[in-house]
């Protein structure tokens, strides 16, 4: 164990997790992102008055000056997409004083700048690669809503935008992954706001982290007709390269998030919906098959995929629609480690040759 915290744990032989002391779940099916920002920052689940302030205060931080958006739309060409655009912008966006110089209610301030501004300067660096024009956020819409109209430049119908914001909640945060480490490692210096979420941004842009989503999209298209599953399994594993959207490091029994993420494909409807299961359900029994003593299950990218793609939200922005979710897990976990701070040093076993003695040569044993 590195750390203790109280934001949440993720149970993986169960098929389980949770925020503070809520079932993640429950709260993906039955609250607001609005909500759950209110409960992982804060600590509970926010009464409505409380809620609505939250809302308000998010729907502020969206609407990012037209200076600062301008600054940051005018390098998109050379900051190699939104996500790492997103990285760069976070020094425009929140000054980087060190959190050991920080109030706590300083540190939240700017933590939920961070979640407030991401949707939008994700969905303006977008537009700006498309050559369409940026879009202003709407503060009487709420934040999955607002994200996905930045996004595509339609107000979505209510039933997509509760899908994504149904996978928005699902996501927000999920124990101590590589970029929630990241997030504590860095503050654990000290560091500011603003370098913790730039830690985090690069850890989840790697494939094997946020970058799975788009990959199952490719996947899905890959194989076409269902039937066609096991061969094209087959074929990429005999090539040494990994099935998108299928196993996972923690969770040995079903992964929650993609069960219900299943129900709100389901319930969108459509051919890629009936593909996808088909799909899923072919794969499960092959590798059940072929790998006889290993747990693998379908992991949230499979049908987050699908869910993103049903609301229009393009290909290339599938990691960093997870990112605009994410922030809110990294921000609760930054705002814990920096409260009752201890630098973090972890030990490595060294496994090299043996040690020689500076003046001798000889070998130390």
């Amino acid at each position: 164990m590195v750390a203790d915290t109280e934001v949440g744990s993720v149970r993986g032989e169960q098929g389980f997790f949770h925020y503070r002391d809520h079932d993640a779940v429950e709260i993906a099916r039955h609250q607001t992102f609005e909500a759950a920002t209110g409960l992982l920052l804060d600590g509970s689940l926010p009464a409505a008055a409380d809620e609505a302030g939250v809302r308000s205060a998010l729907a502020a931080q969206r609407c990012v000056d037209a200076d600062t958006l301008g600054a940051i739309t005018g390098l998109a060409g050379q900051l190699g997409g939104p996500l790492p655009g997103l990285r760069a912008a976070l020094s425009l966006l929140v000054d980087d004083t060190p959190t050991l110089d920080l109030s706590p209610r300083e540190r939240r301030d700017r933590v939920l700048r961070v979640i407030g501004a991401a949707p939008t300067v994700l969905a303006a660096l977008h537009r700006t690669e498309l050559g369409e024009a940026v879009l202003s956020a709407d503060p009487g819409l709420g934040h999955a809503a607002d994200y996905i109209r930045m996004v595509t430049g339609a107000t979505p119908p209510p039933r997509i935008a509760r899908a994504v914001e149904t996978y928005l909640l699902l996501t927000a945060d999920h124990g101590f992954n590589a970029s929630t480490f990241t997030t504590r490692v860095i503050t654990s210096t000290g560091a500011g706001v603003g370098s913790a979420y730039a830690g985090a941004i690069g850890a989840l842009s790697g494939p094997l982290h946020g970058g799975a989503p788009s990959r199952v999209l490719d996947m899905i298209n890959a194989i076409g007709d269902p039937a066609d599953t096991e061969a094209w399994a087959r074929a990429e594993l005999a090539a040494g390269r990994k099935l998108m959207g299928f196993g996972h490091a923690v969770y040995r029994a079903d992964d929650p998030r993609s069960l219900l993420l299943r129900e709100v494909a389901i319930g969108l409807g459509g051919e890629l919906v009936d593909q996808a299961i088909q799909i899923e359900e072919r794969m499960l029994a092959f590798l059940a098959a072929s790998k006889p003593n290993a747990t693998i299950v379908t992991n949230v990218e499979f049908y987050a995929a699908v869910v993103m793609h049903l609301a229009g939200i393009p290909q290339e922005m599938f990691t960093p629609t997870f990112t605009s979710s994410r922030v809110v897990g990294w921000g609760a976990h930054l705002l814990e480690q920096a409260a009752d701070n201890k630098i973090m040093r972890p030990a490595a076993r060294y496994v090299g040759p043996p040690i020689r003695a500076a003046s001798t040569g000889v070998e130390r044993s």
